[in-house]
């Protein structure tokens, strides 16, 4: 290909929109944003991954050993808003599998870590293990050079930015969690429930990847549980206004099966039971509620009464619709 150049061992280059930007100098610190794809290296060029079709781009920050380390080599030959393709040896994308399963999960909301099996030996003992996308097996058996098309859209000096949950130290996650508490409270007073979920989601990531190195049952696990669980509540509340039923009924489940006795958790779940038709279920949330809040009890009635209109609206018209039918 004309303007190929190497850029270091089994990796070439070749720009496709070039920019006037200056390079950066690329200190550790260095926040990255670009979009990518992956592409093989057969005739059809057979597309892996495209976070183009994602809400999010993938963030890059430079010296925090990222666990494909070619992504930071290409990284720093690019200005911001240049578009280049990287041809990659094999040896230097083995570990991709691993990689985009965890960057299809994160962009699907998904825990990255969850379904991986944890034992010595890395790749070489996970080879037989399904990461759960057909492709990517596939290509974990067969690991072969790939290609990278980036778009690299902004490059953020250390210092400018505010750092995502993965790239923080323990300590800096801590001191992230209130500041997005409180960022999350004043969005949703402004009822803007979609961000104020992020904020929660962000905060609650920070606590739950601390959680994650602590002994489940352990005082360390609990406090941070018992942080991460109001979070979790504020971020049901934004779903239920988002009409998100099911992840309120996932979530406060969960919360539950911890703390049987959480009266909001019992409401927002009732909620939820009542507006995907759940009757009985949201009748039970309800009442356990008001046996532990009886304050509780005339907001109470007012959904059971919401509930009980609904479900006879649904039935005149399940009535009139069977009544077109066999006319």
């Amino acid at each position: 290909m004309a303007g190929v150049v190497a850029i270091g061992e089994g990796i070439r280059k070749r720009i496709t929109t070039p920019s006037k930007a200056e390079l950066s100098e690329y200190r550790d610190g260095t926040k990255a944003t670009f979009h990518y794809k992956t592409l093989l290296c057969d005739d059809k060029r057979t597309m892996v991954d495209d976070t183009s079709n994602r809400d999010k781009p993938m963030e890059l920050i430079i010296g925090k050993k990222f666990k494909l380390p070619v992504w930071e080599t290409i990284i720093r030959t690019m200005k911001e808003g240049e578009v280049a393709e990287f041809l990659c040896d094999m040896p230097l994308v083995v570990d991709y599998p691993q990689v985009s399963r965890s960057l299809r999960r994160i962009a699907a909301g998904q825990d990255p870590r969850e379904g991986q099996r944890h034992c010595c030996g890395g790749i070489a003992q996970l080879h037989d293990h399904s990461l759960g996308y057909a492709d990517l097996d596939a290509l974990q058996k067969d690991p072969q050079p790939l290609i990278f098309v980036i778009t690299l859209l902004k490059v953020e000096e250390p210092g400018t930015y505010r750092q995502d949950a993965w790239a923080m130290t323990d300590e800096e996650k801590l001191q992230a969690v209130p500041i997005l508490h409180q960022e999350g409270n004043q969005l949703y007073k402004d009822g803007k429930t979609v961000e104020a979920a992020a904020k929660y989601y962000e905060a609650i990531a920070c606590l739950k990847s601390l959680q994650m190195k602590e002994q489940p049952g352990s005082p360390d696990w609990i406090d941070l549980d018992t942080k991460i669980t109001p979070l979790l509540l504020n971020y049901c509340q934004c779903k239920l206004l988002e009409g998100e039923y099911y992840q309120v009924l996932e979530h406060c489940s969960s919360i539950l099966n911890k703390y049987s006795d959480n009266v909001k958790a019992l409401f927002k779940r009732g909620r939820a039971h009542a507006a995907v038709w759940n009757a009985s279920e949201a009748e039970h949330d309800f009442s356990r509620a008001v046996e532990l809040d009886p304050s509780l009890a005339p907001l109470v009635a007012k959904e059971l009464k919401q509930l009980e209109t609904r479900i006879n609206e649904k039935e005149r018209e399940d009535k009139a619709r069977f009544r077109d039918i066999f006319k």
